[in-house]
């Protein structure tokens, strides 16, 4: 194969710029692509890098930088509630523009390749639903989704808009406080940055059903395990799968990491697609850096010729 095309990010014929490419190894190219993805069977693993472009925020991307708090863990969220409370403020605040992200050209490329039948299966590390709204079937949600919220009293499950429109009567002068801000940085677990004070004044829900709580978003936070069926499906479809297309993860976390490890073992091609380093690099057959608005439209075209 020949090289791969490095697209930096910033500003070209810098050092920074040899430092950032040294990081990624030069396998493959968009030609290599298309052969590996147009042979079909292929199973699809992205994260949230191909959300970028829909206006969230990736975790360790360029858009993460501006972040002042570490994400909510699973622990503190259970056990302190001074931290569930401020999680649920600043949800509350970032949950509309997750709810009016629209799905870019990268998710409607992933779902036409479904279409074809050369994309056999969709997991996602992203909670925002985008795969669905593109028009991908049967997503696995690996880590869950923010349009659910469950209680952890009771176990019922409730649709985000509710909660949202029961939190949106009890803080209306909460509300007001937040729209006389300049901006807020949304982040992309949901959750908006927001001074401490403003947070003292939001008002929590209890459980619509129970009349108890915590309530929590459906999402896996970090410290938290992945619930064991849906790991064994993952693994089910990677195992059948001709190949493996990752887009737009780092794979710094095992949760991901571990699919791609998995079909390396098995002597299965995996293609790695992100504007970045990812820890996976190594086990790749194919290698890209390239925008997925970019790269994935592209490889469309490129299949129908």
């Amino acid at each position: 194969m020949g090289r791969v095309v490095m697209r930096y990010p910033g500003a070209p014929g810098t050092v920074a710029q040899a430092a950032w490419e040294a990081e990624v190894p030069l396998r493959g190219d968009e030609s290599g692509l298309a052969a590996l993805v147009g042979a079909g069977g292929v199973c699809v693993l992205s994260g949230a890098g191909i959300s970028t472009d829909s206006g969230i925020p990736d975790y360790r991307g360029p858009s993460s930088a501006a972040r002042r708090h570490a994400p909510m863990t699973y622990d503190a969220f259970v056990a302190d509630p001074d931290a569930r409370h401020r999680y649920w403020a600043r949800s509350h605040v970032g949950w509309p523009q997750i709810e009016r992200a629209r799905p870019n050209e990268a998710h409607g490329a992933v779902a036409a390749l479904q279409r074809t039948g050369l994309v056999t299966d969709v997991i996602t590390q992203n909670v925002d639903g985008l795969h669905q709204a593109a028009g991908a079937r049967d997503v696995v949600e690996l880590h869950g989704a923010l349009a659910r919220v469950v209680c952890l009293a009771c176990a019922v499950t409730h649709d985000r808009a509710e909660i949202q429109d029961r939190l949106a009567v009890v803080n209306r002068d909460f509300d007001a406080e937040v729209s006389a801000l300049r901006s807020t940085q949304v982040n992309p677990d949901g959750d908006a940055e927001l001074p401490p004070g403003l947070v003292e004044r939001f008002t929590m829900i209890a459980c619509p059903a129970c009349g108890e709580g915590p309530l929590k978003p459906d999402v896996v936070f970090f410290g938290e395990s992945v619930p064991r069926p849906r790991v064994a499906t993952c693994f089910e479809r990677v195992a059948r799968a001709r190949a493996l297309l990752v887009l737009g993860s780092s794979l710094a976390v095992m949760s991901g990491l571990r699919f791609a490890r998995a079909a390396a073992r098995a002597g299965t091609p995996v293609a790695i697609v992100t504007t970045g380093p990812s820890r996976g690099d190594d086990l790749a057959t194919v290698r890209l850096v390239s925008p997925l608005g970019e790269a994935l439209p592209g490889l469309v075209r490129a299949l129908r010729a």
